[in-house]
């Protein structure tokens, strides 16, 4: 068994749904010596997430966006923590609801994410700054 990790800082970037799946593969080239194997990706924060989606039509992405400013809206008059802006809690529970990591299978030296499935990242504060990601790949 083989174990490999490596740290990636994303560069800051606009709220909204982002397609990182090139540069997770790009960070972690050791992906190659495994035939088979798992690959997790975890983000270091609590206002922003990971999940697997479509990776083609950027209009899944608006979509994204939007439905979670509607289903987790800003300016709740109930939160008691919103000293670090109208976005901040609401980005704590949309990250809470998608995740701080996901899994993909590996085989054959590639991720083995669907035809149309990417690896997104999903910044929810308006000025995020930069997001630090562990990924870790194990197998033979």
């Amino acid at each position: 068994m083989k174990i490999f990790q490596k740290a990636l800082t994303l560069n800051q970037r606009k709220r909204g749904f982002h397609l990182i799946t090139d540069m997770v593969i790009n960070a972690i080239p050791e992906i190659a010596e495994l035939q088979t194997g798992i690959c997790q990706v975890f983000i270091q924060h609590t206002s922003a997430s990971l999940t697997i989606n479509e990776n083609a039509d950027p209009t899944v992405r608006q979509d994204f966006e939007m439905y979670f400013n509607k289903a987790i809206k800003e300016n709740d008059p109930d939160y008691e923590h919103d000293y670090e802006g109208s976005d901040d809690m609401p980005a704590h529970l949309k990250a809470s609801v998608l995740g701080a990591s996901v899994t993909i299978p590996i085989s054959q030296g590639r991720l083995a994410l669907g035809l149309w499935q990417g690896i997104y990242l999903c910044e929810h504060r308006n000025h995020g700054g930069q997001r630090d990601l562990v990924i870790t790949i194990w197998g033979n």
